[in-house]
């Protein structure tokens, strides 16, 4: 098992490390199919008049996708003129009154703003829609492999207090939060537990389709952020930040390029609408225009098409809640951008604060910065005074977010796209605790029990410890939304003598617990920091003082990493508290040694 090392942003370019380790299920047809002549969700938004269903023979080079907006209710007359100014109905949403059209004439735009009762037009994209989109190929689901992670109260979860809620709720099973990103791998050993089939899909290429299948990842980002949203609390793997609430799949992004495009966005926002999902999770931004100019008249009609979806998701009590990306870019400033459109050629161009990046800045939607480990911006994360919500661990440096990957792995992403999932994961259980709340609650909630987080010592974060550039509101408190409390702290002992690890040897470092009467807890912390060039070497355990041993990790043979700086919870209820505890390090290969630098246990 290796570990490659992977980049940054569309969906929002994550850092990426990976560790084999995984499961394996059958799927069952999803419920709920889309119609067969439009392609679009069930329910209320669904129009139903006929449209013939394109096959690949109906592709031709330089066919381009556009948004057609009209007035809600009926796209009739908006559909006829598509089909007389030489384009093709691909998709109609009539409920937000948006059209996706096709057409390889170069004047089909022009042609279509100057119709009756047309509002806006734009093409979505500056390159072809590609062929697959009439016979779109079924992502492949990926072999699976068991693990011998066991769970621990990684740091991004400590830092909300995630460990801590999940003593109070774990979140409600009746409670859904899309993922609207590269797929989800519903066969992950953590993920299947709590993955609905039934209500997830495939909106690539901007129809739905509700095929067996669809869902799955076509790349590794959309099952990463499932996993720190809601990975089963089985005893394996990791945990999400709420493993009780259900997840389901909504792939936006195309196979080939892995490309976020408004049509994509806008079926999403609709499917999740029309299937109750009480959150979404959105962690890119929508291509190829990574903001998005009214005085445009192509990204005018995307702004409009993809607010309406996302104004439709919230009237049916969606939150909406979105990464804020990946450029160290303050988006109360907005100077230039020389990275659209980025599906064709990249030009330098000037922009101003009109100019927004979608989804993350449309009204309604919860924008999130990322945190390193600390009070501290991560590196990378956009910022901006009254753009920024509220912040979540993102990782940074040395400190990645731990999550699951397609396979049964399980890897390291940094981003702002991993700080999203956190909050939605939060907004779940919120949601959990009170099933009444708006998405308006959930909004003005996520703000007010946030961390207040102050501004380091940086001229761009302006604005107050309560809310400012960099944080928001803060970062998010998983504990208080299940209306729990910070417990007081416990007797706290710490061994910070160095103790060498050789290579196949066993170690082991003691601490002396005294004035501790009766038992130690059912959640005993055991804090570990060990120094060691290949962690995939190490045996780690907890001895208690009567000798009894309590397994904390064996890592995976694989795990190339460097170092073990975690906290454990052990279930230590049935040992004397008081006595000598030993951290006992096992290296059981060569090459590679280290040392236990310091450990602590906190009762």
């Amino acid at each position: 098992m290796t570990t490659p090392r992977i980049s940054l942003r569309r969906p929002r370019r994550s850092l990426l490390s990976v560790v084999a380790a995984g499961a394996a299920l059958a799927l069952a047809t999803p419920a709920g199919a889309a119609d067969v002549d439009t392609g679009l969700p069930p329910g209320p938004a669904a129009a139903r008049a006929a449209v013939p269903a394109q096959t690949a023979a109906d592709w031709a080079a330089g066919t381009r996708s556009y948004l057609v907006i009209t007035a809600p209710g009926d796209t009739s007359a908006a559909r006829n003129a598509v089909a007389a100014n030489g384009g093709s109905v691909f998709a109609h949403y009539d409920a937000i009154g948006v059209v996706v059209a096709h057409s390889s004439s170069a004047g089909f735009a022009a042609a279509m703003r100057s119709v009756a009762g047309v509002q806006k037009v734009g093409a979505t994209r500056t390159s072809d829609v590609p062929a697959d989109a009439y016979s779109p190929t079924l992502p492949s689901a990926p072999g699976q492999s068991s693990t011998t992670l066991t769970e621990t109260a990684r740091w991004d979860m400590t830092r909300i207090n995630a460990d801590k809620a999940w003593a109070v709720s774990t979140g409600s099973p009746s409670v859904t939060v899309g993922v609207l990103d590269t797929g989800v791998d519903d066969r992950h050993q953590d993920i299947a537990p709590n993955f609905d089939t039934a209500d997830s899909v495939s909106c690539a290429y901007g129809k739905a389709d509700t095929r067996a299948g669809a869902w799955r990842d076509v790349g590794s980002h959309g099952t990463h952020v499932a996993g720190t949203i809601a990975a089963a609390k089985n005893g394996k793997g990791v945990v999400g930040v709420a493993p009780g609430v259900k997840i389901a799949s909504v792939r936006v992004a195309e196979p080939s390029t892995s490309m976020f495009f408004a049509e994509n966005t806008i079926c999403g926002f609709m499917w999740a609408g029309d299937h109750g999902f009480d959150v979404t999770n959105n962690s890119y931004y929508t291509d190829p225009w990574m903001f998005n100019c009214p005085d445009d008249p192509d990204q005018a009609a995307i702004i409009e098409g993809v607010r309406r979806a996302q104004e439709y998701a919230e009237g049916k009590g969606s939150l909406q809640v979105a990464a804020a990306g990946n450029s160290n870019y303050d988006l109360a400033n907005k100077r230039s951008d020389s990275s659209s459109p980025n599906d064709s050629t990249p030009v330098n161009r000037t922009i101003t604060n009109a100019c927004i990046d979608i989804p993350t800045e449309l009204p309604g939607v919860v924008t999130v910065a990322a945190m390193g480990n600390g009070n501290i911006k991560a590196s990378y994360s956009n910022l901006g005074r009254d753009v920024i919500d509220v912040a979540a661990p993102g990782g940074d440096g040395a400190y990645g977010v731990y999550s699951t990957l397609p396979g049964g792995k399980y890897g390291n992403m940094n981003g702002t796209s991993m700080a999203s999932p956190h909050v939605a994961g939060v907004a779940a259980l919120l949601k959990s605790a009170d099933p009444a709340a708006t998405p308006a609650d959930l909004r003005t909630r996520l703000g007010t029990q946030a961390t207040d987080t102050a501004c380091p010592s940086d001229s761009r974060c302006t604005g107050t410890t309560a809310k400012n550039a960099f944080f928001g509101e803060g970062q998010v408190d998983a504990l208080k939304a299940v209306g729990g409390t910070t417990p007081p702290p416990g007797r706290y002992f710490e061994n910070t003598a160095d103790v060498t690890v050789a290579d196949n040897a066993t170690v082991e470092s003691p601490i002396t617990v005294t004035g501790v009467t009766g038992n130690a807890p059912a959640a005993l912390k055991v804090g570990v920091d060990v120094k060691h060039t290949y962690r995939g070497d190490l045996v780690l355990s907890l001895v208690a003082p009567d000798g009894s041993v309590h397994s904390l990790e064996d890592f995976a043979d694989g795990d190339s990493g460097d170092d073990v700086v975690k906290t454990y919870t052990v279930d230590a209820s049935s040992e004397t508290a008081s006595g000598t505890w030993k951290l006992r390090v096992r290296d059981i290969a060569a090459q590679d040694t280290g040392r236990i630098d310091a450990w602590n246990l906190t009762f």
